[in-house]
C-alpha cells in the first residue's frame, strides 16, 4: 500500500507531501491544475523513462520519493530480501528518484542504488495504474492469466503445471545433453581405446624403468667393470700385491714388537687394514663372478628402453608414469560406459511428459469453466459502465506446451455486438480502456494481489446514472484495495472516502500546483463547483450536500 509521496521541484510542484490511507480517495480540480502530476511522479518511481523537462524551471534537479507498506506483500518482501534490498523484518519500502536538469537520473530502493529495470519489476507488485497514457498491467498476458487463474481457483493447479513442465524440460535437457555427449564421447572413446591397446601392448610395469636403467648400465659397461675388478684383485691379491707386502711387513714388525712397544700398535692397525683389503677383494671377486658380457641382452634392453621412452614422449609424461597412464585410461573408459544411458533418460522424459500433460489438461478444464463465468460477469459489469453493447471474452488460445499450460490466456473485447473481438491491448479509447479495467478489477477484486489501484479519468464520456454506477463500483473496489481516482464527475467524487483538491496559483513569475485534503464543508464547495462551475449558489451547494449524504447512506 502507498503510504506517502514526496515531490520537490517536479514540473509545477515546488514541494509536496502527501499521506495516503486505505479505501477510495478522489482527486479533483480544474483542467490543467496538475492532477496528472501525481500519476506522472508515481510512474517515474515505478520505472518510467525520465525527461529533463519534468524538472521545475530554474531548479537543478527534481526529487521524488514514495513510501510503501509491505505488510500485504510477503512475496515482494522475500524477493527484496533475497536481492539484498531489504531485511526480513522490514515492513516498509522506499523508492526514490532524482532527475537532473540535464536529463540524467539516479534511482534508489531503500537507499541503495538501483536500475530502472529493478524499479519497474518492483512496481508491478505495488501499483496498477489504469488510464490513458499510463502503463497498464492488464494489457499483459501474464496479468490476464493470473487474474483468470485466481478467479477460476486454479492457481495451485497452474503452479503444479509450472513445476511439471520444468521437470519435463529438465529431463529432456538431460537426455539432449547425454546425446550430445555421446557424440562427443565417441571420439574420446576411440582415442582412449587406441591408447589402451597401445599401452596394454607395451605393458609397462611399476619400477620397470628404474630397473632397466640400472641393468642397462651394467650391461653397457660390463667389459670395463670386469677389467677394473680383475685389476683391483691382482693389485690386492697378486704375487706382489698389497696383501703379500702387508704380510711381510707384519712379520718383520712382529719380530721386534717385544723391543719396540709402538710396533705393537702398528701391528693392530695393519691387521685392520688386512681385514678391509680382504673384504674389498671379496667384493671384486663377486663383481667378476656376476658380470658377463651379453650383447643380445644388451640389445634387448636397449630396444625396450627405446619403446618406453618413445611412449613417454608421446604422452608427455615421465617414463615411470606410464603404468599410471594405462590405469587412468582404463578407468576413464569404464566411466564412459556408465556415463550415458540414453534409454533410461528417455524413460524419464516420457514419464515427466505424462505428468505434465495430465496436469495441463486439468488446468485447461478449470480455466475453461472459469473463463466462461468470468467473461459473463465482466461483460455485465461493462454494461453497467455505459458500454451496453460491449462483449468481453477471456479467450483460451491453444499453444505449444509451456510452463503456463497448453494455452495462452488473452482478454478480448468487442465494443459493439457483432463486431470482431480484439485483444484488450488493442482497444483504442483510453476512457474505454480505463472503464474496462475497472469492470475487470471489480469482478476480480477478491483475487488480485496488487494493493494499490489508480484510475485516471475512468468517467470519460459518461454521466448521470452511469457516473453513479462508476462511483459505487470504485467505492466497492476500495473495500479491498487502496484506490486513487482522478475524476471530473461529481457523482464519482461524492462516493469517495476522502477528497483531495488540486489547484494552481501564480507565485511571482512561476505557477505552482497545490493539493489539499478537503474537510466536509470544503468538499461540499468542490462538488458544487464540479456541478455548476466556479459560481457557487445555494442550489448547487444543496445538491452537492445531498449527493454526499446519499453516498454516505449507501456506504452505511
Amino acid at each position: 500500500m502507498l503510504l506517502n509521496l514526496s515531490l520537490r521541484n517536479f514540473v509545477i510542484v515546488d514541494e509536496l507531501q502527501l499521506s495516503f490511507e486505505d479505501g477510495f480517495t478522489v482527486l479533483t480540480g480544474e483542467t490543467g491544475a496538475g492532477k496528472s502530476i501525481t500519476l506522472d511522479a508515481l510512474g517515474l518511481l515505478l520505472g518510467d523513462k525520465a525527461d529533463f523537462s519534468q524538472v521545475r524551471h530554474g531548479a537543478k534537479e527534481a526529487q521524488l520519493s514514495a513510501l510503501f507498506s509491505l505488510q500485504r506483500l510477503p512475496e515482494l518482501r522475500r524477493e527484496l530480501t533475497e536481492q539484498g534490498l531489504a531485511d526480513e523484518a522490514d515492513e516498509e519500502l522506499t523508492l526514490r528518484r532524482i532527475i537532473s536538469a540535464e536529463g540524467k537520473s539516479r534511482n534508489f530502493i531503500n537507499g541503495q542504488a538501483a536500475t530502472l529495470a529493478q524499479l519497474k519489476k518492483i512496481g508491478e507488485s505495488l501499483i496498477d495504474i489504469h488510464g490513458q497514457n499510463a502503463h497498464h498491467s492488464l494489457n499483459g498476458e501474464a496479468a490476464q492469466r493470473a487474474i483468470l487463474d485466481a478467479f477460476s481457483g486454479s492457481l495451485n493447479q497452474a503452479a503444479a503445471v509450472t513445476t511439471a513442465y520444468r521437470a519435463w524440460q529438465d529431463a529432456q535437457q538431460a537426455l539432449d545433453d547425454a546425446r550430445e555427449r555421446s557424440e562427443q564421447l565417441l571420439a574420446e572413446r576411440e582415442r582412449l581405446e587406441w591408447q589402451q591397446q597401445e599401452l596394454t601392448k607395451l605393458a609397462p610395469q611399476k619400477g620397470e624403468w628404474e630397473e632397466l636403467s640400472q641393468s642397462y648400465d651394467l650391461l653397457a659397461h660390463a667389459a670395463e667393470l670386469l677389467t677394473a675388478a680383475q685389476n683391483g684383485e691382482d693389485i690386492i691379491d697378486g704375487d706382489k700385491g698389497m696383501q703379500s707386502q702387508l704380510a711381510r711387513c707384519m712379520r718383520e714388525l712382529d719380530d721386534l714388537a717385544a723391543i719396540e712397544p709402538r710396533f705393537a700398535e702398528s701391528l693392530e692397525l695393519l691387521a685392520s687394514i688386512e681385514a678391509e683389503l680382504s673384504e674389498i677383494s671379496a667384493n671384486l671377486r663377486a663383481v667378476v663372478a656376476h658380470t658377463e658380457i651379453d650383447p643380445d641382452e644388451l640389445a634387448r634392453q636397449d630396444e625396450r628402453m627405446r619403446e618406453i621412452a618413445a611412449a613417454a614422449r608421446k604422452y608427455h609424461i615421465d617414463e615411470d608414469a606410464l603404468p599410471d597412464k594405462l590405469t587412468a585410461v582404463s578407468a576413464r573408459l569404464a566411466e564412459l560406459d556408465a556415463a550415458v544411458d540414453c534409454e533410461a533418460l528417455q524413460q524419464k522424459v516420457d514419464a515427466a511428459a505424462a505428468v505434465y500433460r495430465e496436469a495441463a489438461a486439468e488446468l485447461t478444464r478449470l480455466r475453461s469453466i472459469g473463463a466462461e463465468k468470468f467473461s459473463a460477469e465482466v461483460s455485465t459489469a461493462m454494461h453497467e459502465l455505459a458500454m451496453e453493447r460491449a462483449v468481453f471474452q477471456a479467450a483460451l488460445i491453444p499453444s505449444q506446451a509451456s510452463a503456463h499450460g497448453d494455452e495462452r490466456v488473452q482478454y478480448h473485447i468487442a465494443m459493439n455486438r457483432g463486431s470482431e473481438l480484439r485483444p484488450l491491448s488493442k482497444v483504442a479509447s483510453g476512457g474505454e480502456l480505463a472503464r474496462i479495467s475497472l469492470a475487470i478489477q471489480v469482478v476480480a477484486s477478491r483475487y488480485t494481489a496488487v494493493p494499490t489501484l489508480i484510475f485516471d479519468e475512468v468517467d470519460s464520456g459518461i454521466g448521470g446514472r452511469v457516473a453513479d454506477t462508476v462511483g459505487h463500483r470504485l467505492r466497492l473496489l476500495g473495500e479491498n484495495y487502496q484506490v486513487l481516482v482522478i475524476t471530473h464527475l461529481a457523482q464519482v467524487a461524492a462516493c469517495a472516502n476522502r477528497h483531495w483538491q488540486v489547484s494552481k496559483s501564480d507565485h511571482g513569475e512561476q505557477t505552482v500546483s497545490r493539493i489539499q485534503v478537503l474537510d466536509e464543508n470544503e468538499r461540499i464547495d468542490e462538488i458544487a463547483r464540479m456541478i455548476g462551475g466556479e459560481t457557487l449558489t445555494a442550489t448547487t451547494r444543496e445538491h452537492a450536500a445531498e449527493m454526499l449524504t446519499l453516498a454516505a447512506r449507501s456506504r452505511a
